[in-house]
């Protein structure tokens, strides 16, 4: 009878001829990857504190709908949009900075540009009421509310047995 552990490879050392295991190579190579990803990716402000992050959502689903809040520093009403449109919900940022700055007597002239945007969906687990849903912003938090649809409750429809 053959021992099918045998053909495992994870947890048993060098099982392979010549030290080569393909499967631990692979492994690492993963996670080389998954570590690198997200590298050179702006994740905190920079020393002006302008850097554009991605936004951290947090998402609670109540009896009347569901309740999101998206920290957006930096953001103004007019830079934020918002849809619900076939069960997704939508928001659009984006954000642009300028800045200039001159002086005569050191002989420098200076002018930044910044701009940054995202697009994040979120499939509603129920139907929305579109109509009713409401969102501000304040202090680069947006808030936003999505109520599930009015629907009536359903009574239980007694159905008469008969003979035939």
């Amino acid at each position: 009878m053959t021992d099918y552990r045998s053909l495992i490879p994870f947890g048993r050392g060098n099982l392979l001829r010549g030290g080569f295991d393909p499967f631990a190579d692979f492994r690492k190579e993963m996670d080389r990857l998954v570590e690198d990803f997200g590298r050179g990716w702006p994740s905190a402000p920079a020393g002006d504190g302008k850097a554009f992050l991605i936004p951290k959502v947090d998402i609670a689903e109540t009896d009347a709908g569901l309740e999101m809040t998206a920290e957006l520093p930096g953001f103004d009403e007019k830079d934020v949009s918002l849809d619900i449109h076939e069960g997704m919900l939508t928001i659009r940022a984006e954000h642009r900075d300028e800045r200039e700055e001159k002086d005569d007597k050191k002989h420098y002239h200076l002018v930044e540009r910044s701009q940054g945007s995202f697009l994040r969906r979120f499939a509603l687990p129920f139907e929305a009421d579109a109509d009713k849903a409401s969102a501000h912003l304040e202090k680069g938090l947006l808030k936003v509310v999505v109520p599930r649809l009015a629907t009536e409750a359903k009574k239980p429809r007694q159905i008469p047995v008969g003979a035939k």
